[in-house]
């Protein structure tokens, strides 16, 4: 499971490592389902756009109260509804610098941050989704027989990051696996027609290191989250 993660590289690293004409975006720590954050999407992979974490499919009712989806296991991506059209048609890829895993110990869980030892940021596999609300009418119509201007529609472009069974190394930290890509993969992964391979266990070259409990609440978001502890 991928619950948390970060990017914090600068946006011009960020654009090299990937070949992006565009990458601004605000560095953040502790990134956190229903948050807006920065995804590579599959019909403009030359720039960052924006999405929500947690998918919200087009033929749902909409952004539930409870977090949609974050994660989408590689297992079932071709046979539940809420995934497998938008692994068809609509793949996405989360830049990061690396993601928290939680460790059961005698105190309970300890965060652990996980990132490439070489410190470059790398792309997680996802799938995304545009739900767009059925517009209502607000007020009185002109003639004022109950048909009054049709209130905006808002639309909620949404993203859920792919697990999968994890390598020998994230074994030891968490039962599943984010599936991690560099540039050449990450290409495949929104170009190919079927991207499959990539969702095995492989080796990524991870490093990890314990880190402060504060990561657990989403509100707080600074360096020291990633800073390793005794």
């Amino acid at each position: 499971m991928c619950g948390r993660y970060a990017l914090f590289s600068d946006p011009e690293a960020v654009a090299a490592e990937f070949g992006l004409g565009d990458a601004d975006f605000e560095p953040t720590y502790n990134a956190a389902p229903s948050q807006d954050l920065p995804v590579i999407l599959d019909d403009a992979p030359e720039r960052l756009s924006s999405a929500r974490w947690g998918l919200v499919p087009e033929w749902s009712d909409g952004p539930r109260a409870d977090p949609d989806p974050i994660n989408a296991r590689a297992e079932s991506l071709t046979e539940k509804r809420h995934f497998s059209e938008a692994y068809e048609q609509r793949r996405c890829l989360v830049p990061v610098d690396g993601f928290y895993e939680w460790v059961a110990d005698a105190d309970g869980k300890t965060p652990y941050f996980v990132s490439r030892a070489d410190d470059r940021p790398f792309l997680l596999a996802g799938i995304w989704e545009t739900w767009t609300p059925e517009q209502t009418q607000t007020g009185l119509g002109e003639f004022g027989d109950g048909g009054g201007p049709t209130r905006e529609a808002e639309t909620v472009r949404s993203f859920t990051i792919v697990t999968t069974e994890p390598n020998d190394f994230l074994a030891d930290y968490h039962h599943r696996m984010a599936v991690p890509l560099d540039r050449e993969q990450g290409e495949q992964w929104l170009t190919a027609e079927d991207p499959g391979d990539l969702l095995t266990p492989r080796e990524f070259g991870f490093e990890a290191w314990p880190v402060s409990p504060a990561v657990n609440d989403p509100s707080n978001d600074h360096s020291g989250l990633v800073e390793p502890v005794p």
